[in-house]
């Protein structure tokens, strides 16, 4: 043997060991086996998880934003139709429902088709790639990006704009993009963007940073907006949370300690309430296990 396969020989038995200390490379998976999925990133390659246990709230279950959930709703019915529907902006107040509005929706239309693919920010350069896979698939695939916002010059904040708006190829039907962000143009606003506003007869010209920054949100066809909820919602939240949890009528007690819960956090938000309920329901049904434990 001369050196040159020897050398051929050596190099095959090290790509042989360095394969098998590798990870096995990812496949999609099948879109028939969940309805929730997530894009993942290995040795940047990119594969679809399903969902194993998605989320399986209901929107009876959200209380305090009726007007949201209608409009959501219709258009999202719309889509998985297959009738013409928005992308939807959800901003606003942080523990208001905007995120498990999309899963309470999932769970609503999962029946009729509709698939869910969670997409984090730092993945959405990779848009494009996930559009393709499901491309001219029977199910309707919202593209979900919670918790979104930009620094300037991200990424993915062009790719998503490609989406939204379309590129020279043909934008898929089946595809909608939902976001929740606590901002509403999704970047950061500074007191310099304002000072090249120009004011000419009358009107406000806003200047081209300013014009660059609600471009993106602007793509989004549908925007709603989430408040933060009065002492009177609160509480009828934490009534139906208390209910779900077994307690069916809510005390004077119950309610002192749930408003002292919200000011302690300084949030009376949806998300607050149910935390406080489970707290609430933990330590009463542990309360009446160590009574009747003690008879």
């Amino acid at each position: 043997m001369n050196e040159l396969d020897l050398f051929y020989e050596r190099l095959d038995a090290l790509l042989i060991r360095i394969e098998n200390v590798l990870p096995a490379k990812q496949r999609d998976a099948d879109l028939d086996s969940a309805i929730a999925f997530r894009w993942r990133k290995q040795a940047n390659a990119g594969y679809l998880q399903p969902v194993t246990h998605p989320h399986n709230i209901v929107l009876d279950a959200l209380h305090g934003i009726d007007e949201q959930k209608q409009l959501i709703d219709q258009n999202t019915y719309q889509f998985v139709l297959g009738y013409p529907a928005n992308n939807v902006l959800l901003t606003g107040s942080r523990g208001t429902g905007k995120s498990s509005l999309v899963k309470a929706l999932l769970n609503k239309y999962a029946n009729k088709g509709l698939r869910l693919i969670e997409v984090e920010k730092h993945d959405l350069i990779d848009l494009h790639d996930i559009v393709e896979r499901v491309f001219q698939r029977p199910e309707r695939f919202i593209l979900y990006c919670d918790d979104l916002s930009f620094e300037s010059d991200e990424p993915g904040y062009k790719a998503l704009k490609v989406v939204l708006d379309g590129s020279i190829e043909m934008a898929s039907d089946n595809v909608l993009v939902y976001a929740t962000s606590n901002r509403r143009h999704l970047m950061p606003e500074a007191m310099r963007d304002n000072l090249e506003t120009r004011h000419l007869d009358g009107d406000i010209h806003p200047n081209e940073t300013i014009e660059e920054k609600i471009s993106l949100s602007e793509r989004f066809g549908i925007w709603l907006s989430f408040y933060p909820f009065d002492q009177a919602q609160y509480l009828e939240i934490v009534r139906y949370w208390l209910a779900f949890y077994g307690i069916r009528k809510m005390t004077a007690l119950a309610r002192e300690e749930a408003l002292r819960w919200a000011l302690t956090r300084g949030s009376r938000s949806g998300r607050v309430a149910w935390q406080f309920a489970r707290d609430w329901t933990g330590k009463y049904k542990f309360h009446r296990l160590s009574q009747n434990n003690s008879l």
